[in-house]
């Protein structure tokens, strides 16, 4: 039988396994049949992936970044910069890759500008601890839905958007909103992430988030849903972006990176597709939205979840025999290196004078 072999000392599995989920639920949605997740209704249940696996994806964005720059430790001095420079470089990268898939038109809502973004973004945050961060994930689940909403009443008017505006304020990832997200990530990357007092914390706050968020929209939507805008600001539907959707889904997020890290460790075989999956998330995302090209409008005309199906086997199988063979994906390959020789070079160049030409630092 063969087994998963150590491609990376110390890294947690559990994280690519929740980015896995969310890469196979965004494709879910976007070739999945087209039904409104209900909880009372099981017939509907494959719903819960529209919106929220996106919001998955981006959380553990966040955590990436954590992991880059640091864990538990933020980075200081010479490695802060090396760090910052890492993932500036994956954000112009990931940001041109994101234009390449538009071109293609789809239809569907390419998520990776506003991920470049948001990499982008997080930079002057980097030395931050995680109730800091959790401070402002606070801050920006609460008043960015509602500042991002007087910002598109504004614009209403305008005769056109910038694309910058429409990264920001009105596409379907609005980086003012989702920062909330990027937030909530990176703090959970500063915890001890291989601590099980952790994990287990993450699943019981992300559930209590999920239905506090999920019940008070709709509670207050039923006994205030005659006031003027009430469905706007009490919703909860997918990519809705109100207050409540963005805490019952960043706590849905969170609560699964929780208990993918719980299952992770002791079921590290049978999640080993899943894990094969996120640790080349973008390389896997990128080939479902050619695929998604290459079948045409057909792809969104889905009665039932065959084609996702055949999407989600032909995944699964390619995403293990090329990890357990290739190591890395090809893109996730190419970001790596392009980020690496950048920054040997940037960094090293500007240390030659003081290190008689030889480098500085440890690279990644």
């Amino acid at each position: 039988m063969i087994v998963p072999r150590e491609l990376s000392p110390g890294r947690l599995y559990g994280i690519d396994v929740a980015r896995g989920l969310a890469v196979l639920g965004m494709m879910a949605a976007h070739v999945g049949a087209n039904t409104d997740f209900d909880f009372a209704r099981p017939a509907t249940w494959a719903g819960v992936t529209d919106g929220r696996s996106s919001i998955l994806f981006a959380t553990v964005a966040g955590i990436s970044i954590a992991l880059m720059s640091g864990r538990s430790a933020p980075v200081q001095g010479d490695e802060l910069m090396r760090a910052r420079l890492r993932i500036l470089i994956r954000a112009v990268v990931i940001f041109a890759l994101g234009g390449l898939l538009i071109m293609l038109q789809t239809g569907v809502g390419i998520i990776l500008e506003f991920y470049a973004v948001m990499f982008a973004l997080s930079l002057p945050f980097l030395r931050l601890r995680s109730g800091r961060l959790f401070e402002l994930a606070a801050v920006f689940a609460v008043l960015a839905p509602l500042v991002n909403l007087l910002l598109i009443d504004a614009l209403s008017t305008a005769p056109r958007v910038s694309a910058i505006v429409d990264l920001v304020v009105t596409g379907q990832y609005p980086v003012l909103v989702w920062l909330a997200f990027l937030f909530t990530g990176l703090g959970i990357g500063r915890l001890d992430l291989t601590s099980q007092r952790v994990r287990t914390r993450l699943v019981v706050v992300g559930g209590l988030l999920a239905v506090a968020g999920y019940g008070l929209g709709v509670l207050l939507g039923r006994v205030l849903g005659r006031l003027e805008d009430a469905e706007v600001v009490f919703t909860v539907e997918p990519h809705s972006g109100s207050v409540f959707e963005v805490i019952g889904s960043g706590g849905f997020a969170m609560a699964v990176i929780g208990l993918c890290l719980l299952a992770a460790d002791r079921a590290r075989w049978p999640l080993f597709p899943l894990e094969a999956t996120g640790a080349m998330a973008l390389t896997v995302y990128s080939l479902h939205i050619v695929a998604i090209a290459l079948i045409g409008d057909e792809a969104f005309e889905q009665t039932d979840y065959g084609l996702y199906l055949g999407f989600l086997v032909v995944t699964l199988v390619a995403a293990t025999l090329w990890r357990l063979t290739l190591g890395a994906g090809p893109f996730e390959r190419l970001l790596a290196t392009v980020a690496r020789r950048a920054t040997t070079t940037t960094v090293d160049s500007s240390a030659a004078p003081l290190r008689d030409g030889m480098p500085s630092g440890r690279s990644d």
